[in-house]
């Protein structure tokens, strides 16, 4: 299952009901004490209620009430259920949607007593017309009762069949959103939340305020989990030891009471040698392991920076040993402040690390920032911004409109070495200028390399909000020179040079003399990458196609399955094309030198700020 959005009430600062969308990857971004640790903690708490366990202090102090309502809401829902005696149902016949086909889970805690148990409900449009709010409360007889007084089918097996037809024949449903209890519920609902919660996903939470030392669980669980694995492997060669160990001992014992003969003959006769072999458990805690880094220096002896990191990869394979040993199929990588004690260089490593985890299938990740390096890096989609408002309240806005109060809430700029920023319309195109200027710039040093210079920062603009970020001019409180390339493909850009060019501010603005970026990319460089030759034309016609197209349809069909690639997937795949086009493969598809002459501008706005 999929998490969508989770929504807090009365839980620490969240007194009034704030929902939150979650998407693959979700970055809670704000200052200090308006709430992101809690929304990472509270799905703890809904989930594990490990790490973080719910405590009657977590009620909000101004609430006026002691209840706690943490709510999820899920897609990529389980097809079917199966109750007792193979009754299959799935969670639209028994009316446990929520009106937009999500399934929505509230655990309410009663904070009032010293440890709060969750009692769990499905907000679901459910029926609540009398004689048929209740059917999944009721037993088999009660409802074979209810079958026969509407003279339905009689021979109907199973509960959820018979619950079907009664809801089927019903006058009125009246149908409407209500809580239903499934932890502390009768019958099939109780039976119901049992399969659920098998399908739920693992929720790994790694948190900020750690020593991060190398006897921390996510260190010692994979280790101790491979020294478990390590015995059941030799297990015959301890069976072996075991018997000579236990043959040894009964002969010691043996030796021992006809030694007690000679004293006591009668205690002697009382006494019979047994031995117990130890447990695999046991044999487990013989061994215990630390980490030894470069040179052989213990882990806890190295920078907090490097231990931490060490320890985000040890979590990360703990939750998925953990994903790996249950029937689950989704996990959510929950992981506070990931830029802590770490180098910018490490901080780009480790995000781009979390960005491909997120796309992974069955994967989401949900970060809190601090950072402005880290959060530059990030999908704008992902951010989420949260603040208090006038009142105190606190709030969370998403989308292209967050970008100035982030900027203000981290700080105007990641790395004072900045002082262009190349704005793109999204991660492809990053891709193909870093390799673009990279190949010139090993043939002509003097030529930009945007892959590895630091002065340079990539901001993807989002295709169709591109106009928001130019007419709003999002960008202004970074306070740094921009450069804009644009694709030609669509028409109203020009309208956005135009806007740029007219700043008077130094910035620069362009669009491609071809169609498109990837109708820059030499047919070799496409055949040296994925061994596919496609024809690439600078500008498609009514009889020609652009070049994702043409490479989408080639790119399905070496491979033999399935529908030419979409656009986006085309493009994100044909990016890895650029890494193979050269100086030489360069100029003979623009020998007009164009896109040299880009990054050479680039440089003549560095050598001006």
């Amino acid at each position: 299952m999929k998490l969508e959005t989770v929504s807090l009430k009365n839980f620490r600062c969240y007194k009034d009901v704030m929902t939150i969308q979650v998407g693959k990857m979700t970055t809670f971004v704000g200052k200090n004490d308006v709430g992101k640790s809690s929304v990472l903690e509270a799905l703890e708490i809904f989930f594990n209620n490990d790490i973080v366990a719910i405590e009657p202090s977590d009620a909000n102090v101004n609430g006026g009430s002691s209840r706690v309502e943490i709510t999820c809401e899920f897609s990529d829902l389980p097809s079917t259920l199966t109750l007792d005696a193979g009754a299959e149902t799935t969670l639209a016949d028994e009316y446990l949607l929520s009106s937009t086909g999500k399934l929505k889970i509230q655990k309410v805690f009663d904070c009032s007593v010293k440890k709060p148990v969750a009692e769990v409900f499905v907000l679901a449009e459910h029926p609540t017309a009398d004689g048929v709010s209740n059917l999944l409360e009721l037993k088999e007889k009660d409802l074979q009762k209810l079958v026969r007084e509407r003279s339905l089918d009689v021979g109907l097996k199973g509960n959820p069949s018979m619950r079907r037809a009664i809801w089927a024949a019903a006058d009125e449903l009246a149908l409407a959103e209500v809580p239903i209890s499934v932890s502390k519920g009768k019958e099939d609902s109780k039976r119901i939340w049992d399969q659920l919660g098998s399908y739920l996903p693992i929720f790994a939470l790694f948190q900020s305020d750690r020593t991060s030392k190398d006897s921390d669980g996510e260190v010692q669980n994979p280790i101790k989990a491979a020294v478990a694995a390590a015995i059941a492997e030799v297990g015959a060669e301890i069976a072996q030891i075991q018997s000579k160990v236990q043959q040894k001992a009964e002969e010691i014992a043996k030796n021992t009471l006809e030694a007690l003969k000679t004293i006591d003959s009668q205690l002697a006769g009382e006494l019979t040698p047994e031995f117990a072999p130890p447990s695999p458990a046991k044999w487990t805690a013989l061994f215990s392991a630390g980490l030894a880094t470069e040179a052989g220096i213990p882990l806890n002896k190295r920078g907090s920076g490097v231990r931490r990191l060490v320890l985000v990869a040890f979590f990360k394979a703990e939750a998925e040993r953990r994903l790996k040993n249950t029937n689950k199929r989704s996990i959510i990588y929950a992981i506070e402040e990931p830029e802590t004690g770490q180098h910018p260089n490490n901080q780009r490593v480790l995000v781009q690390s979390l960005n491909g985890l997120a796309n992974e299938p069955g994967c989401q990740v949900m970060l809190t920032t601090h950072s402005p390096g880290l959060a530059s890096e990030l999908p704008l989609d992902s951010i989420r911004y949260l603040y208090r408002d006038r009142t105190g309240s606190p709030k969370v806005d998403l989308g292209i409109e967050v970008f100035g109060p982030v900027a203000d809430a981290l700080g105007v700029i990641p790395d004072s070495r900045t002082k262009v920023l190349f704005c793109v319309e999204g991660p492809t195109d990053i891709t193909a200028y870093k390799c673009l200027s990279h190949a010139l710039h090993l043939t002509d040093p003097t030529i930009v390399d945007l892959s590895q210079d630091d002065r340079v920062a990539f901001v993807p603009l989002g295709g169709s909000t591109l106009r928001h970020w130019v007419a709003d001019h999002y960008l202004r409180p970074l306070r740094r020179t921009e450069f804009h390339i644009y694709d030609r493909d669509v028409p109203d850009y020009q309208n956005a040079v135009d806007e740029i060019m007219a700043r008077g501010d130094g910035a620069w603005a362009a669009l491609t003399t071809k169609y498109e970026i990837e109708s820059y990319l030499h047919p070799d460089a496409i055949a040296d990458a994925f061994d596919i030759a496609i024809e690439i034309s600078d500008h498609p016609g009514e009889d020609k196609k652009t070049v994702p197209e043409l490479f989408g349809e080639a790119y399905a069909l070496k491979r033999g399955h399935g529908a030419p690639l979409s656009d986006s997937k085309a493009k994100k795949k044909l990016s890895e094309a650029f890494s193979h086009m050269s100086a030489e493969r360069i100029r003979e598809r623009d020998p007009n030198g164009e896109v040299e002459n880009w990054f050479r501008k680039v440089g003549e706005i560095i050598d001006k700020t």
